[in-house]
């Protein structure tokens, strides 16, 4: 159901409106240029959202990584939330989760490719992938978690709005959700309502279109979750959802927004007792004894599913007994475009890199033909091809 895990704690309206006033007054900075917006030659693609965390920043951001990383180099930008280093950090194979943060260690794992740096001045961060050396051949930039940091003006900006936590029904920080007034929306070229149940009928859509109230330049998507095969975390087996039928699951997560993966869950199980950490927990040996001891009490069969980001800081911990480190399966998810818009959203995006990008390769040369008849042996500049759109 529409906005059904929104909670508004009515007491602290008062502290709401406060807070309302002094993110107005930021955001009318910006309007009126006493603070500065940078844009940037190479094409930058942000992702974000307006409240507090668990709209499906990473599977959207990893999306455009999938779609993306065969065609031109792509460079994720985050800030690195609870990491311990300072300033800006390069991602390579050696680089720790401490260094960098959960997520951006999740997609430099994931996706070896790629360019991870995080940096909490993303102007900074920018400025240093585009001009470094080892990174400068970068094609695209994706800012995750930034529209809010409005001192980076990106070529495209995404926001997510949960369809469980629709913005238009949420309120302010801390009776509500939100980190600014829901009119901010009107910043997004792109909006993408996410985790959408997948029998939503064409009423639905009609009602939420005309719910959010979008601007004719604004384009409207819908997403939803699709669960990939569970993967062993320390092994190499694997299992479909379809075999938790008959197991009882302890579903650890320490994320902003589990709720999503336990009603998502529950079906497709025997029972699910779930163990809730707050978002970017650290664990700690309390909490590996807590573990133990829960998933002890489970009648058996039995299983531990945690998620990506979740099984990133459970990896190493040394105090799991064996039966909880032999039983932990890791929950990968993707998200899938409803109405068949996936080619409309991926058109949309790839016709501004190719329009805005630094690399002239990315269009159609006219002296193609010249170069390939050139005899001499000059080094071709690298080309990026985008034949399929």
């Amino acid at each position: 159901m529409i906005g059904d895990f929104i909670k508004i704690r009515k007491w602290l309206l008062p502290a709401s409106w406060i807070y309302r006033l002094i993110v107005n007054f930021r955001n009318q900075m910006f309007e009126l240029g006493f603070l500065k917006s940078r844009s940037f030659d190479t094409p930058v693609i942000s992702v974000g959202n307006i409240t507090v965390g668990g709209a499906g920043k990473t599977p959207h951001v990893e999306f455009l990584i999938r779609m993306l990383q065969d065609k031109v180099k792509v460079a994720v930008l985050s800030r690195g939330y609870k990491r311990k280093s300072k300033g800006y950090v390069l991602a390579n194979d050696d680089t720790t989760m401490d260094e960098i943060g959960d997520e951006p260690y999740q997609m430099k794992q994931k996706f070896q490719g790629i360019y991870v740096a995080v940096d909490k001045d993303r102007c900074e961060g920018i400025d240093r992938l585009i001009n470094d050396q080892e990174t400068k051949d970068t094609d695209v930039i994706l800012l995750d978690d930034a529209f809010q940091h409005r001192y980076v003006k990106p070529g495209i900006n995404i926001l997510l709005v949960d369809y469980h936590r629709l913005i238009i029904y949420d309120e302010m920080l801390p009776a509500g959700r939100l980190r600014e007034p829901k009119e901010g929306k009107s910043r997004a070229d792109i909006v993408i309502i996410t985790k959408c149940p997948e029998n939503l009928k064409a009423i639905d859509y009609r009602v939420l279109k005309k719910a959010m109230n979008l601007f004719p330049y604004q384009k409207l998507f819908y997403t939803r979750i699709e669960y990939m095969p569970l993967r062993h975390m320390i092994g190499s087996n694997t299992m479909s959802p379809e075999q938790l039928k008959d197991m009882n699951v302890l579903l650890l997560t320490g994320i902003a927004s589990p709720q999503q993966i336990i009603v998502d869950m529950e079906p497709r199980c025997k029972s699910i007792t779930t163990l809730s950490f707050a978002d970017h927990h650290r664990f700690t040996r309390k909490d590996e004894k807590k573990i133990n001891r829960v998933f002890e009490s489970m009648p058996s069969p039995k299983v531990i599913i945690t998620t990506e980001k979740d099984a990133t800081r459970l990896d190493g911990l040394s105090r799991l007994s064996n039966e909880v480190s032999n039983n932990i399966y890791v929950l990968p998810i993707e998200i899938r475009f409803m109405l068949d818009e996936e080619e409309k959203f991926k058109h949309k995006i790839i016709s501004y890199i190719r329009k805005n990008s630094k690399n002239s390769i990315l269009v159609k040369r006219k002296d193609d033909h010249k170069a390939a008849n050139n005899d001499k042996s000059t080094k071709s500049p690298r080309t990026i091809s985008f034949k399929s759109y």
